[in-house]
């Protein structure tokens, strides 16, 4: 578990991946017609990949092998790489992901509690992100 000052410090070091696990809402397929869908910004510590709903206490295959195939796309293969998962203040989902991380093999995992809204909070940049686009 890090303060925003320690993730701060991994961030500006580039010591560690930064991952967002915030869910995404897609637009549901039964709208009426005519209905005008906005997409939620979603806004991430600058340089983070956002791995969409992966975070909740239990998960699909489909969504397990989403999650994985983020993990290393960004992380690479090494295991031993830091890796660090927030999402926003008192949401457990980058907790349930950090655990799950670590079920998997991977030993430099790290949670940040505070999430985006925390690091905003210290008035520390975020960017605009979109969901990690998984590879067929």
């Amino acid at each position: 578990m890090v303060t925003t000052e320690e993730a701060e410090a991994l961030w500006r070091g580039k010591k560690a991946v930064f991952f967002d696990v915030m869910p995404d809402t897609p637009k549901p397929t039964n709208l009426p017609a005519g209905t005008i869908w906005r997409d939620k910004v979603r806004k991430d510590i600058p340089g983070s990949i956002w791995l969409a709903n992966v975070g909740y206490g239990a998960i699909s295959e489909k969504t397990a092998n989403y999650f994985r195939q983020g993990l290393a796309a960004a992380a690479g293969t090494d295991k031993s790489r830091a890796i660090l998962f927030y999402c926003m203040t008192n949401c457990w989902m980058s907790w349930n992901a950090a655990k799950r991380a670590v079920e998997w093999g991977y030993s430099s995992v790290i949670w940040y509690p505070l999430g985006a809204d925390g690091w905003e909070g210290a008035s520390l940049p975020l960017e605009e992100k979109k969901p990690y686009a998984m590879n067929n």
